[in-house]
């Protein structure tokens, strides 16, 4: 089962929240796993950095658009690395 079809089956239960890693445009180099550098592109407008070390749940009531970008399945697994990482789990 990839991510995709995770997070779907998670709307389509009707889960009330959502994980969500936060982004900043306040960027630090070579700060790998606690941020992942993201280009701009697509709802992104400016180079930010994933904060991997802030993952929240957000109630779904506060997602008032759409994703800000599709992330492919190469970068989705630096970023489950990352988070595995930061969270001390072993990949």
């Amino acid at each position: 089962m990839g991510i995709a079809h995770f997070v779907t089956a998670l709307l389509d239960a009707q889960h009330p929240s959502t994980l969500i890693i936060p982004l900043t445009t306040k960027l630090v180099e070579d700060a790998e796993p606690l941020r992942i550098r993201i280009k701009a592109r697509e709802g992104v407008e400016r180079d930010s950095d994933l904060l991997i070390d802030q993952i929240r749940a957000i109630d779904n009531k506060r997602l008032i658009q759409g994703p800000l970008l599709q992330l492919d399945d190469d970068f989705m697994q630096l970023v489950c690395k990352a988070v595995c990482e930061v969270m001390g789990m072993g990949v």
